[in-house]
């Protein structure tokens, strides 16, 4: 693992403006495109665009993979739409091709597959390019092996030296029809060890045996949870007729969970587009400012709700307030995450959710009556009065076992009208929990107070 200092981008900014080439390719050699892709986001564009084209062509190709969207975007925004065809595409999977370019106007998309020598790998980007991002189909490579079961052992090995030029890593030999319908998969063991001959057909020696498959239409989402469930390192991609359309390797199913990941996280802290440290202030401001309205108003709320209440009748429930407020956005956020973690990984079943909220209602009952009794003997060694202690006490059971529920119940609302549920874990149940529980404090303490009072 390359370690990137300030003197290591100092050294190479220094040959960059001397022209150093050979020692640029010296600080590089031997170094991963990963790295290297770390490298470039710590460089000015055309210095990105100097260093790039010095690496050696799939070196290149592998950094370029590798880079960050927008650092990506400026470097091939100083390249021509020949030297993106001839220089980037050539050298990469049809998949990271297809996603690379689709950043790109309609119109340099055009002229860069105009570009691009090779007519199927063209084809193969074209077929990408027209699916919705965000589907098995779009994130699939239509690189892979297949091989037919009329084929012979021989014919077999011949076809798997050609498909096998585009590909980095073989995982599975695919077998189809001739409709190109997937039938099973032949594992390199078979291939060599059960055939009798090289005049044995395929279709004696392949595993017939049901293989997990994924459909183009499906969601990124389930194709990740498909891959996590079974461990497998590639699923194939069928359409509706079952014929075999491509791959999807373990490797951008991993992407897809980082960015799904960083993607709730934004959202759980009140982010509501996907956003970097290095993008612009208005950018930053753009994403954050949604939410921090909605927790103003929220706020604006709480005040209001405060002051419905005759609170100069007991002044002293005002201590307690922070409290409640704390505690009823803690007991939500953490019941949404359990839910929303559930609804992610697939193991919260429809058929579960009412025992789920009566789960939830349990753990918050069971929660609320620890805190409530520890709060009571605080308040009590603390010197607060006997009553006051006893009302926020039961106010805080309340708050504590519906922000519980409530908490449980928004995410799954949530999804239920295709809205991510993530939004749950966010300021948005933190904010209704922060009003409702004070509603709830004010209630509850007005009617003990009360009656204590008579």
């Amino acid at each position: 693992m390359l370690e990137i200092t300030r003197d290591y981008i100092q050294n190479l900014q220094e040959d960059i403006a001397l022209g150093k080439d050979s020692a640029i390719i010296a600080l590089l050699t031997d170094v991963h495109p990963a790295d290297i892709a770390d490298v470039f986001e710590e460089l000015r564009a055309e210095e990105n665009a100097y260093v790039y084209k010095l690496l050696d062509r799939e070196l290149a190709a592998g950094v370029i993979v590798e880079l960050d969207e927008d650092v990506r975007e400026r470097l091939l925004q100083s390249f021509t739409s020949k030297e993106i065809a001839e220089e980037v595409i050539e050298h990469i999977d049809s998949d990271d091709a297809s996603d690379m370019i689709s950043e790109l106007s309609d119109e340099k998309i055009e002229e860069i597959i105009s570009h691009i020598e090779d007519e199927e790998k063209a084809s193969d980007i074209i077929d990408l390019l027209n699916y919705r991002e965000g589907t098995a189909g779009a994130l699939m490579a239509k690189e892979l092996i297949r091989v037919n079961e009329k084929w012979t052992v021989a014919h077999c090995i011949r076809e798997m030296r050609k498909q096998a030029e585009e590909l980095d890593n073989v995982y599975t030999i695919y077998v189809v029809d001739d409709k190109d319908v997937l039938l099973g998969r032949l594992s390199l063991k078979r291939l060599l060890f059960s055939a009798s001959t090289t005049r044995t057909i395929i279709k004696d020696i392949y595993d017939p045996q049901t293989i997990y498959t994924v459909l183009a239409s499906e969601t990124e989402e389930k194709v990740a949870n498909i891959m996590e469930k079974y461990d497998l390192v590639a699923l194939p991609v069928l359409n509706e007729s079952g014929q075999l359309l491509g791959r999807i390797t373990i490797d951008d199913v991993v992407d897809v969970i980082m960015e799904e990941a960083e993607r709730d996280y934004q959202m759980a802290s009140g982010i509501s587009e996907d956003v970097e440290a290095s993008d612009s202030i208005w950018t930053l401001t753009r994403a954050r400012i949604p939410w921090l309205l909605i927790g103003m108003a929220g706020g604006i709320a709480s005040a209001y709700v405060i002051g419905i209440f005759d609170i100069e009748k007991h002044p002293e429930m005002a201590l307690f307030i922070p409290l409640i407020t704390a505690m009823a956005g803690n007991a939500g956020v953490q019941s949404a995450a359990i839910v929303v973690q559930g609804l992610a990984n697939n193991s919260l079943r429809m058929e579960a959710i009412t025992r789920k909220l009566l789960k939830e209602l349990a753990v918050g009952l069971f929660n609320g009556l620890i805190c409530s009794s520890i709060l009571l003997l605080s308040s009590v060694v603390l010197h607060f009065s006997l009553d006051l202690s006893i009302t926020v006490s039961v106010a805080l059971l309340s708050v504590i076992t519906f922000a519980a529920v409530f908490g449980t119940f928004v995410p799954l609302v949530l999804n239920r009208y295709k809205i991510d549920p993530a939004l749950a874990t966010g300021p948005f149940v933190t904010t209704a929990n922060d009003i409702i529980g004070l509603m709830i404090y004010f209630m509850v303490g007005n009617m003990l107070m009360n009656a204590v009072g008579a």
